[in-house]
């Protein structure tokens, strides 16, 4: 593999993954500072290699590399079961970048320059809550229906195959039907950010719950609340 092995130690592991040899020092460096054990890889086929071999707690990967782009390694993952916490590091800052990014899989995405101190919180926080649906093992609301055990949502006698991130998304609106949840809150049960992320996560995680709630022409039960955020009415 291409790439830097990590100091032994106690930290989460994180695979740095850019071809830029300066910004992985750098980050190195600042992460290691911050309390992560670092494992750095050049490019997309050794970040690959790096994941199926260490098994990082977490993936920092850049987008732009020449032989095989981070969004391809997103979607390589996810197409695998590999469901490792990734956050993006870019220097495209557009929302449609942003979104593309979040579509491939990517749990966070952050716009470079960066300080590292505020990826080191970011990583933190994706290792802090990993998508879960709360203790209660089925929860319904109207049409709609979500077994935790067997990791199983429907809706009617159709069934959603959801990511992890929406399924747990989903677990949040049937705890509180019919209550108005702010971005903040969600943010803070989905993703566990305790800060704001910079990002329209929310929003693209909604649209995308809403399109596979209504894929059957079923009737819209996730609103937006101008100004406020999203109810779930059944």
């Amino acid at each position: 593999m291409n790439g830097d092995s990590a100091d032994e130690g106690d930290g989460p592991l994180v695979l740095l993954v850019d071809d830029d040899a300066a910004i992985r020092r750098s980050v190195a460096v600042g992460l290691e500072l911050e309390g992560f054990r670092v494992l750095s890889a050049s490019g997309g086929r050794a970040a690959l290699e790096a994941v199926e071999r260490a098994h990082p707690a977490v993936v920092l990967l850049d987008l732009t590399m020449p032989d095989l782009d981070g969004l391809e390694v997103l979607r390589r993952l996810r197409r695998a079961g590999d469901e490792v916490p990734v956050c993006v590091l870019s220097a495209r800052d557009e929302v449609e970048d942003r979104v593309r990014g979040l579509e491939a899989g990517a749990d966070d995405y952050v716009v470079k320059p960066f300080a590292v101190e505020e990826v080191a919180a970011r990583l933190h926080a994706l290792l802090r809550r990993r998508p879960d649906v709360g203790t209660r093992a089925l929860l319904r609301a109207g049409d709609i229906e979500l077994d935790a055990r067997a990791h199983r949502a429907t809706r009617g006698d159709r069934e959603l195959e959801l990511t992890p991130r929406e399924f747990a998304l989903l677990a949040v609106f049937l705890r509180r039907p019919g209550e108005v949840l702010d971005r903040q809150l969600l943010h803070e049960e989905v993703w566990g950010y305790t800060f704001d992320p910079g990002t329209n996560v929310t929003d693209v995680f909604v649209g995308y719950l809403r399109r596979k709630l209504e894929a059957d022409g079923e009737p819209r039960v996730i609103h937006t609340v101008r100004g406020v955020g999203f109810v779930l009415r059944p």
